[in-house]
């Protein structure tokens, strides 16, 4: 079997939810060992969540396919001694604890460092390790509200709405924590050494924001809710609604596809839009509503206008494109129930080829040869 980019790295795991558990998941399907740190008797919270798959939440087994679970008491003597034996062992570590808490269980990096110069330690938080808001309590909706990102979307009735992703989490933490981590691990092949790598959640929504930044920065236009290129100012950028209560999502920014769609809705005086935008998405508006969403699928089949119908989640896991694309291919099983795997964003060529089953770990179940006579084998 070909070895994959991260084969041999042990990664200790130490975070629990969302931002960490999906990180350690990428690193998983590219090949590293990770080895999960949980509560003995509770784990991490996500398996007491619902619906179930098995025995804990299906969440949890979506987020940790394939990987190791071991129980410790870090706020034991023991159970730290363990934990340090581990990481003296190990490649990587991701925590996502509050600032500090590592630090004042003994394994922080500067602890860590004495005896694994080459360990790569990302620690994962909302607001950063340093700052006035390091240490405040948040989640998603709270790291998007402080940066900004959600004064830019808009409901019906001019408020904020609430986003359908967890974009603070996943956007904001686990990607950028995969792509940090694969940069120290190139640093680390030149020097030796490894480091801590600092990954605020708040911090990397800005970077999701750079039109709005530039727009404001550059000419002082700070753009709003529903008044920007992409935040609903143009008829060019918009989600129209059918006579039938479905949805049309209409994208045809660039002029040669404003021009096709004008075409195809029958509406040349409304080619020129930038007098009037907001006239302008009325009147598209008014047109769309006319024509069920099936009689606009057909009238856009074989157009090139970057328009079709908005879908819903169930039909979409279904859609002939992603099956053919093998995305849901891969499972996740534990026991009589399977279903299937999350996709991630490694490349095929960069996962094992084999494709069968793996389970969530059982809370611990690497605790007899993991952490065999305290040790930690590899």
């Amino acid at each position: 079997m070909i070895q994959q980019a991260l084969t041999g790295q042990r990664v200790l795991d130490f975070s629990t939810l969302l931002p960490g558990p999906m990180c350690s998941l990428m690193l998983a399907e590219a090949g590293a060992e990770v080895v999960k740190v949980e509560r003995p008797g509770h784990g991490d919270e996500m398996r007491s969540y619902v619906p179930k798959l098995g025995t804990d939440s299906v969440n949890f087994a979506l987020l940790n396919r394939g990987k190791r679970s071991i129980a410790i008491d870090l706020k034991s003597s023991a159970g730290l001694e363990q934990a340090k034996a581990l990481a003296a062992e190990s490649d990587i570590l991701i925590e996502q604890f509050r600032p500090g808490v590592m630090a004042r269980l003994g394994l922080g990096f500067d602890e860590l460092r004495a005896t694994n110069p080459r360990l790569i330690y990302c620690s994962i938080s909302g607001y950063g390790q340093v700052g006035p808001l390091a240490n405040v309590a948040a989640h998603d909706l709270n790291y998007l509200a402080e940066s900004g990102m959600l004064a830019l979307t808009a409901g019906a009735d001019g408020s904020p709405v609430l986003p359908p992703a967890l974009v603070a989490d996943i956007g904001g933490g686990a990607y950028p924590a995969v792509m940090n981590i694969l940069l120290a691990v190139m640093q680390r092949q030149r020097t030796g050494l490894g480091c801590h790598l600092d990954i605020s959640m708040a911090d990397n929504l800005f970077t999701f924001m750079y039109w709005a930044l530039g727009n404001g920065w550059a000419v002082n236009q700070w753009p709003g809710a529903g008044d920007a290129l992409v935040t609903g100012g143009t008829p060019r950028y918009q989600v129209y609604r059918t006579a039938d209560n479905k949805f049309l999502a209409a994208a045809p920014l660039e002029q040669k596809f404003w021009e096709t769609f004008v075409r195809i809705i029958d509406a040349p005086q409304l080619l020129d839009d930038q007098p009037d935008p907001q006239g302008t998405t009325r009147a598209v508006a008014r047109i769309i509503a006319t024509r069920t969403a099936a009689e606009w699928a057909l009238r856009f089949a074989q157009a090139d206008a970057c328009v079709n119908l908005v879908q819903s989640l169930q039909d979409a896991v279904k859609h002939p494109h992603f099956v053919a694309r093998g995305l849901f291919r891969r499972v996740v099983q534990q026991g009589e129930s399977a279903i299937p795997a999350l996709p991630t964003p490694i490349a095929a060529g960069l996962r094992s080829v084999d494709d069968r089953p793996l389970a969530y770990p059982v809370l611990g179940e690497g605790n007899p040869d993991i952490l065999e006579g305290g040790k930690a084998p590899r």
